[in-house]
Parts: structure tokens; C-alpha cells; sequence
């Protein structure tokens, strides 16, 4: 919202400087882009949020500066002259859809002149960021500046029968707007109608349409102020990718009070640069008139959420500045017997956010300035108190960072065609009824996605080279109810160990991962890894990570049909495990955790060299090796694979080094021969593995 300060003058009587006046705004909570000076004067940029749609105007902005520096604000009150002929008599208006349109007001001006605008007229639009159309069309737009609710004009000969008709939009319905587009609308649309409601003439909230488009041919005009549903007009502004001035507004709820005001001050303007017959009265239809809504703000609460307390005067002159006509009335004695204040007040028909107790002391705070309270903390009221998997997390977040990993906080808001390359089969996504964008319409159902995209945006800006891990939730449907999973993952692609002077480069692998994966293992005893993953991972290096008998998630190399959907052109590796059962490990580990001195007898190790199936498993022999109890044995460790030449078909070559050692005495070659002999039978026996000769 572009603030014109010699435009802001007209309501409100301020002398501070425009760079005094935005310092001010923005510690009073209006956030600031900045101060430009033009050809026009100054002119101040005020990023106003989505719930204050009353400073989207000239108006609004005043009353905050009103509010601020105490000054009183220049109610605005057209009085154009009127002709004895009655509007009603004009034009009729129907609205079939209130739910989609609480109110439609339609005035009618005959006789106009359509011409450029003076001077005046063109700088304040200029100023503003608004192009100059003509003297009538110019006018609305002002309007909609200076009091913050946008209007439509309507060449009044080309509207049929002379009648609105407001209803929802019919199937495959299509409509010309004013910039010469055709759109096509679904029936959440709000749209404008003449005559018997067959012929559309604009979209509710948005943009009128191209066919009663006032032109330098008008000659009557039909002026429209409404106000429209907040939630329709930014769902039908995402569906027809079309933002306009009047349906941001209307989107983040304008003041359904203001349109007769907005409705008779244009008409006053139009009056006084067209000239022209303003029709008597309005025709006013409004079915959803809201009933006065009273707010109560107590000094206790005040005292209590500010932890400081505010002047009585101070508490009504901002409330009142503001337009909640606050009223005093006392309430029970204090400790001290004192009266606790407190004051009852007017929601404004421009504030329907402001709806409790806690918004009002808000109000009162950003005005009376939050520099004045004292900067302290509240008194606590329990002690505090760590989360049960504090230490857990902890122990894992260092031993990532120690292995090279960053951490990142991810947005779960996701789009749902990329949502869907990782969800498993049969999850239903948790959709949002109200995303902010397309592109964030559902709750992330894996943490691999926002992953995927924090590597694509690294990958994008050169950064090759990326270690990632993330510990947040995923989500999905079950049933109607939304159900949230803690997870970690992790990401990344580049190099294992980057060129150095000694050192040649290596690209990270799959082993890489899993050696990863296994020293996190380590804080919760031990991961094991089974065959398999879901189909967006490589098919040939992937794997299924297990604590104990469960499966906890999976890792691997992106597969490259997903990694084309990223556009990598670099291997991508991730992995997803599911937190809580991994936490829980660790803190039994944690605490059952003991400590031994080194053993003063020599290790001996030994390699096997073995012929075994494909399709057996590293794991299969260590798990093997154990299950003969050999105390001795401090360490299974595969050191090297082969497959080809002189190993038949079907089966591949695994050295497999054992290292014994005991704490009692120095091992003999007879004990080692006989554990040797004992490894060796069993794994014959269990896997059908065959000793190769050395």
C-alpha cells in the first residue's frame, strides 16, 4: 500500500516529517518498506498484514496516525445534489447467493461526460501506482485508495433490463473481464449478472466484465459498492490466477459498513468532474448485516499480559481513537480496595479480527507504545522442564554434526504432485481447506520431499556439496483424523572427501550413507539392513533399516525417473527414520551404558575368505557368527568382495576378518583353530558357504 503524506493531510492534521511519521507507524505495528520521494512528495510503502485490510487505504492509515499523535481524524461526509428521480425506480437488484455476497448497493448517475481527469486526480493516481483511465473510472479507483473499499462502474445502457442479478457461477461459464481475457469459472464463483441472471457481467470481488465497460461513449452510469465473501474471493482469485487490487480487499474482509459511504462519495466526485444527474437514494440490499459485537478489557488482564499497567486516560484515548467507543464501568475491589477498571467496548465494523479480550489489550499496547513496558518475564508458574527425548535428540544432533551434517527447519506445506513421488501407496495426504498457494496444498506425508527440494534449491544457487539432516513431523489421513510421525531425515549429494593436496576426490555413495547411518545406529545399539525400499529409491542401491525386529524407515540413491522430476544432475542419496523408537534406543543404551578397562592381551585376527549364493547377506553371516557365542570375538568386519573369474556362477567371493581377543590371558593357536574350526562348520552348515583356498 502505497501511503501518499500530502494525500494522508486531508484527515488528519500531522506535522511530523514522513520519515518521523513511518518510524512511528512501525513501532505502533504497521510493518514499513520504506519512504520514497517523488515528483509528488513523499511517499510511504506500508506492507500492511492480511489481518488489518482497514490500512489498505488512506483512511485507514490516518486513524492510526490519529491514534498515535492524539490528533482527531476528518470524518468524511459527501452531500451531492440529488434529482427528484428515484434510483429504485432505475435499477432492481437481486442477490441469490448472500452467502457469496452479504451486501450489493447500486446508485445511478445520468448525463455524464466522459473525459480525461484534471491534474489533481492523475498525480494522487500516479502516486499511488494507479495508470489514469478516464474522469469516471478514475474515481472508483480513488475511492477504493482513500477509503479502502473498491467499486465497480457500469456503462448503465449496456446493463439488460436495467437489473442485477448476484449469484453463484454455473457450470463451464465463461466470462470477457475488462482486460480482454476470457475466463472460465467454477461454481464457487461469485458472479455479476443483468437482466434475468443469464449474461454475466463481472466476477464478484475481482474485475467487472469487458461488455458494460464504461467507455468515452458512456453516457449514464451505474455505480456498484459491495462487499463480498473474504474466503470465496481468495479462492476464486488462486482458481483464476487473478489478483487485483479490489480482490485483495475484499479477500482480507472489508468493511461491509463502508460501501454506502464509498457508494455516495463517488457519486459525489463523479458529480463534481462529469457532472451529470445523480438519481435520490440507493438501492441497498443486505442480507448479511451483522448484529454489534461487545468486547470487554479489564486493568487486571492488562496488568497481567503486559506486566505493567496503563493511565486510565490513555486505555480510553487509544480505544477511542480507534473506534472502539470504550465505556468505563468498575468491577469488584482490588486487594487494597481499590476499583479494578475495566471497560466494555464497540467492535467496529472495519475490525473483525479484534474479537477478544486479549485483541483489545493489543490495541491498547501497540498505541500507548510497547517501549514503555518493562522488559521482564513473567513469573512461572511450574518449574521447567526438559522434553523426554531432549538428551536423545541431543546425542543425536552431535554425533550428525560431527559426521558433517547441517541441520535444517523445513515449511511442511507442500505441493501435492511432488508430495506424491514419496508417499506410499494407499495414504491419503492431509489436504489444507485453505492453503496459501497451489503449490502448498497439503501437509508433507515424509520429511523426504522438503529434503529433496532444500538439495534442489542448494544444487540451483552451485552448491555441490551438501550434507543435510532435518528432525520434524510428517503427516497423513487416518480416517478423518491427522496423524503426525517425528521423523529425521537425511540428505545429500557431492563429494564424500573433496581434492586436497594429498587426497584425490570421492564422490559420495551408498556405503557412504550406510556407514552414516550405522554410527548413528550406534547410539541405540545397532541398526540392522534388509533388502528392499520404497520404489523411489534405486533399485539395486537401496535398503530397509530395521531396529530389532521392526522396520524404522529406509535409505538409498534417489532413483533417477524421481531425480529427473528435480532435474538433478548429480546423485542424490536420502533417508527417512522414524524418530520416537530410535530415541527411545538410545536413552536405554544411554543408561545401561558401562565402562571397561582396555585388555592388556594381544587381538588376533583371522580372514575367511568365502563362496557364497547370491542373495546372502553380510548380515545373515555376522548374525550367524554371534549366535555361536564366542566371547572372544570382539569384531566381524567384510574387508573385501569379488565377483568374476574363477568363482562359478551364482555365487560371489566375501573375505570376512575376525578379531579375537581376551581379557583373561594371551589366546594359543589351539583356541583359535578351534574357534576357527566352530565359525566355519556353522556357516557351512547354515548358509551352505565354502572355505576358498588362500
Amino acid at each position: 500500500m502505497k501511503v501518499v503524506y500530502n494525500w494522508l493531510k486531508d484527515f488528519v492534521d500531522v506535522t511530523a516529517s514522513p520519515d518521523e511519521l513511518a518510524s512511528r507507524l512501525a513501532l505502533s505495528g504497521t510493518n514499513i518498506g520504506g519512504v520514497e520521494n517523488g515528483p509528488h512528495g513523499a511517499v510511504i510503502e506500508a506492507e500492511v498484514s492480511s489481518n488489518r485490510p482497514d490500512c489498505l487505504s488512506h483512511y485507514g492509515i490516518a486513524r492510526e496516525v490519529g491514534a498515535i499523535y492524539k490528533l482527531p481524524l476528518k470524518h468524511v461526509s459527501p452531500k451531492p445534489a440529488e434529482s427528484t428521480a428515484k434510483a429504485s425506480d432505475a435499477v432492481k437488484v437481486e442477490i441469490q447467493s448472500p452467502d457469496l455476497c452479504g451486501r450489493f448497493t447500486a446508485r445511478v448517475i445520468r448525463g455524464v461526460k466522459i473525459q480525461p481527469s484534471p491534474k489533481w486526480l492523475k498525480d494522487k493516481l500516479e502516486a499511488s501506482g494507479v495508470a489514469s483511465i478516464s474522469n469516471v473510472v478514475d474515481v472508483s479507483n480513488y475511492v477504493m485508495l482513500e477509503l479502502g473499499h473498491p467499486l465497480h462502474t457500469y456503462d448503465y445502457d449496456n446493463v439488460r433490463d436495467h437489473k442485477i442479478v448476484v449469484r453463484r457461477a454455473k457450470q463451464n461459464e465463461k466470462i470477457r473481464t475488462l482486460d480482454g481475457i476470457e475466463r472460465q469459472v467454477d461454481s464457487n464463483i461469485c458472479m455479476i449478472t443483468d437482466g434475468d441472471g443469464s449474461s454475466a457481467v463481472g466476477i464478484g470481488g475481482i474485475m467487472g466484465g469487458a461488455e458494460t465497460e464504461i467507455s468515452f461513449s458512456t453516457k449514464n452510469v451505474l455505480i456498484e459498492c459491495a462487499w463480498f465473501e473474504p474466503v470465496a474471493v481468495r479462492r476464486a482469485a488462486r482458481f483464476l490466477k487473478l489478483h487485483t487490487e479490489a480482490s485483495t480487499r475484499f479477500g482480507r474482509g472489508a468493511d461491509p459498513e463502508m460501501a454506502e459511504l464509498a457508494s455516495h462519495r463517488a457519486a459525489e466526485l463523479i458529480l463534481q468532474l462529469a457532472g451529470g444527474e445523480l438519481l435520490s437514494g440507493v438501492v441497498d440490499v443486505y442480507p448479511g448485516k451483522r448484529g454489534p459485537k461487545k468486547i470487554r478489557v479489564t486493568r487486571a488482564e492488562i496488568l497481567r499480559v503486559m506486566g505493567a499497567d496503563v493511565p486510565d486516560k490513555e486505555v480510553e484515548a487509544s480505544l477511542s481513537a480507534l473506534g472502539f467507543a470504550p465505556i468505563r464501568i468498575d468491577q469488584n475491589r482490588g486487594a487494597e480496595g481499590s476499583l479494578l477498571a475495566a471497560w466494555e467496548c464497540a467492535q467496529p465494523s472495519w475490525r473483525a479480527e479484534v474479537e477478544r479480550e486479549i485483541d483489545l489489550i493489543e490495541e491498547i499496547a501497540r498505541i500507548y507504545g510497547l517501549d514503555k513496558f518493562p522488559p521482564r518475564l513473567p513469573a512461572a508458574r511450574q518449574g521447567a522442564a526438559r522434553l523426554p527425548h531432549y538428551e536423545a535428540e541431543t546425542r543425536l544432533r552431535d554425533r550428525l554434526i560431527g559426521l558433517g551434517y547441517r541441520e535444517i527447519l523445513t515449511i511442511p506445506h507442500v505441493a501435492e504432485d511432488r508430495d506424491a513421488l514419496f508417499r506410499p501407496e494407499g495414504v491419503a495426504p492431509a489436504r489444507l481447506s485453505n492453503p496459501l498457494s497451489e503449490e502448498a496444498n497439503v501437509l508433507r506425508s515424509n520429511g523426504l520431499v522438503t529434503m529433496a527440494a532444500a538439495l534442489e534449491w542448494n544444487l540451483n544457487h552451485g552448491q555441490r556439496n551438501a550434507r543435510l539432516f532435518e528432525i520434524g513431523r510428517h503427516y497423513h489421513l487416518k480416517g478423518n483424523t491427522s496423524v503426525e510421525t517425528r521423523v529425521l531425515t537425511i540428505g545429500t549429494t557431492g563429494e564424500a572427501r573433496e581434492k586436497g593436496l594429498y587426497d584425490a576426490a570421492r564422490e559420495f555413495s551408498f556405503a557412504d550413507l550406510k556407514g552414516d547411518l550405522d554410527s548413528i545406529g550406534a547410539l541405540a545399539g545397532a541398526l540392522e539392513w534388509r533388502d528392499g525400499g520404497p520404489d523411489w529409491l534405486h533399485a539395486t542401491k537401496r535398503g530397509q533399516v530395521l531396529l530389532g525386529p521392526n522396520a524404522i524407515g529406509a535409505a538409498g540413491q534417489l532413483a533417477r525417473r524421481v531425480a529427473d522430476k528435480f532435474k538433478f544432475r548429480q546423485d542424490v542419496f536420502l533417508a527417512e527414520l522414524e524418530l520416537d523408537p530410535l530415541c527411545s534406543a538410545i536413552r536405554i543404551v544411554k543408561d545401561a551404558r558401562h565402562y571397561e578397562p582396555l585388555p592388556r592381551f594381544p587381538a588376533v585376527e583371522r580372514d575367511f575368505s568365502l563362496l557364497l549364493a547370491d542373495g546372502t547377506h553380510f548380515s545373515g553371516v555376522t548374525k550367524i557368527v554371534r549366535a555361536l557365542g564366542i566371547a572372544e570375538i570382539t569384531s566381524i568386519e567384510a574387508t573385501d568382495f569379488f565377483r568374476g573369474k574363477n568363482v562359478p556362477a551364482g555365487k560371489y567371493s566375501l573375505l570376512v576378518r575376525i578379531t579375537f581377543q581376551s581379557r583373561e590371558a594371551t589366546l594359543t593357536d589351539a583356541q583359535i583353530s578351534d574357534y576357527s574350526g566352530k565359525i566355519i562348520a556353522a556357516l557351512e552348515r547354515n548358509l551352505g558357504a565354502q572355505l576358498r583356498a588362500q
